[in-house]
């Protein structure tokens, strides 16, 4: 287990060398100071990372090239998962005789007959939890496989964003239809998924937005449409929540659809932030949109994501940050909240690659267990175990911890996610299992020699020289350097006989001791 100053080390990460200040703009980095730490950079933060192989062909291609490449992924073949992959009835809806059947048993109090309904209820229950776990197993899945990155990348953003959980809805297929929904829209637009989400089943739902009546609104889903997913907190009063609960009384759902009850629609005039109409649910989000914080709000979560972690709404910034996203917002709102153009301007700044941001945000479970995959080409060996290790570290998918999704950055680190962390990374390299599973090793052997043939496809005799070998596994895996890691390095792989493919595994699994290794 590491100890608390090594997790100390991963929090707090200074720096003592001194550099130009960040900008406070997103002008665009200089084409020839795009190397191979600028597109390692760019592959963790718009992805998962990547082989030594892959941040080398990026670096060639040059930034504008690189940039494109990941953001215009349309362009990329990868097969969307069949909805038939998954079955869309185990959940369902009783049928109108299965529901008069049930209420003559209840009447005539036949218990044979209402054991019978609840035993099939909890057969129903147990093949939904068995899929809610094939699910998860599928998407992680294709987070480690995909060509398409950045698609994974803003899918796991917005269900963070816009977050529905199986544990409160309990139908795994609801979870699924949303989570195809925020892949389709993951880099289009915000105005589409806001839209969408105010008919999303998982979402009204997850927000209990079908049991709200025209005579008795349900304010959450307003309330979280207005504080969470759209203005944020103080941009809005308990008037506007009322009111915008009044517009959207009719929306909830039968079977797996979304559904506009009209006789249950509040039709009457409401006044929303000073605006007076006969607004429904799809008046209410073009009123959000049409405010300037609601672009402030979006630009604001896309630089938290994407260049550094952010104090809470109200929080006072740096002007370095203030100036980023108040550009981020001004591309949202002039493109109508089409997300590619201000991605596009992110990752091709300046800002994006300084040195004070490259290597100071704390990966997140899906981004460690993904990330040493996607680097290492190491076997992932069980998704189940996998599943179970991002859970213990905080992450459980499909499963955010509550409409705020998940906080993130300090969040993620503690002495025990840290011991988690440090054996995943373990059995990844060599298939020991944390203890308590069953088994002690997994048999795949993981092989670092197509790790080093990256490095001999640059210079053959690199990738027999110590020095050589230490300093492409620390530009691989480290942002920043981490202070007398190469000598000791050298000296373990000397020691052990040279770099020969167990050794540099060995050599691995110190890198990934480390705390810098920790941070992306």
């Amino acid at each position: 287990m590491r100890d608390a100053q090594s997790e100390q080390a991963v929090m707090d990460d200074t720096r003592t060398v001194r550099r130009d200040p960040i900008p406070n703009d997103l002008s665009p980095l200089p084409a020839e100071r795009f190397g191979i730490g600028e597109a390692r950079h760019l592959l963790l933060r718009a992805g998962f990372g990547g082989t030594g192989g892959q941040v080398r062909t990026l670096a060639t291609w040059g930034l504008d090239d690189a940039v494109d490449h990941l953001v215009e992924y349309d362009d990329i073949e990868w097969p969307d998962a069949p909805a038939e992959d998954f079955s869309s009835s185990i959940m369902r809806e009783p049928t109108q005789a299965e529901r008069r059947t049930y209420r003559q048993a209840l009447r005539a109090g036949d218990e044979d007959v209402l054991a019978r309904f609840r035993t099939r209820r909890q057969s129903a229950q147990r093949a939904d939890r068995t899929q809610i776990r094939e699910m998860q197993r599928w998407w992680l899945r294709r987070m480690i496989e995909t060509p398409r990155p950045l698609e994974e990348k803003l899918t796991l953003f917005w269900h963070g964003h816009l977050p529905s959980s199986y544990r409160t809805i309990e139908n795994s297929y609801h979870q699924f239809a949303q989570n195809q929904f925020l892949r389709t829209n993951a880099a289009g637009s915000f105005a589409t998924l806001l839209h969408g989400i105010v008919r999303d089943p998982a979402m009204l739902a997850y927000l209990d937005q079908n049991d709200s009546r025209k005579d008795e609104p349900n304010e959450t889903l307003a309330r979280e449409l207005m504080e969470l997913f759209g203005l944020g907190r103080g941009n809005y009063s308990e008037q506007d929540i009322k009111q915008g609960a009044r517009a959207l009384t009719g929306h909830t759902f039968v079977g797996n659809e979304f559904v506009f009850d009209r006789n249950n629609h509040d039709a009457g005039t409401k006044t929303i932030f000073g605006r007076r109409g006969d607004y429904d649910g799809a008046g209410v989000v073009d009123l959000i949109l049409g405010r300037r914080e609601c672009a402030e709000l979006i630009a604001r979560k896309l630089y938290g994501y994407f260049v550094a972690d952010l104090p809470p709404i109200g929080a006072e910034l740096p002007r370095h940050q203030r100036g980023a996203i108040r550009e981020l917002a001004t591309l949202l709102r002039r493109s109508r909240y089409e997300l590619r153009p201000a991605l596009h301007r992110l990752f091709r700044s300046a800002h994006f690659y300084h040195a004070d941001v490259m290597g100071t945000r704390i990966k997140g479970p899906a981004d460690l267990t993904v990330g040493a995959i996607r680097t290492f080409e190491a076997p992932p060996r069980s998704l189940a175990v996998l599943i179970d290790a991002m859970d213990l570290m905080g992450q459980h998918l499909f499963q955010p911890p509550s409409v705020k999704g998940w906080d993130g950055g300090r969040a993620w680190i503690n002495t025990s996610t840290m011991y988690v962390r440090q054996n995943l990374l373990t059995f990844l390299l060599t298939g020991a299992k944390p203890e308590g599973y069953q088994g002690d090793t997994d048999d795949a052997l993981y092989d670092p020699t197509r790790l080093l043939a990256d490095l001999a496809q640059v210079d053959p005799a690199a990738a027999r020289d110590t020095g050589s070998v230490v300093d492409y596994l620390l530009a691989l895996t480290l942002a920043a350097p981490a202070p007398g890691a190469r000598e000791r390095l050298a000296e373990f792989i000397d020691t052990h006989g040279g770099p020969r493919p167990d050794v540099v595994t060995g050599a691995l699994l110190l890198i990934t001791a480390l705390p810098e290794y920790q941070l992306c």
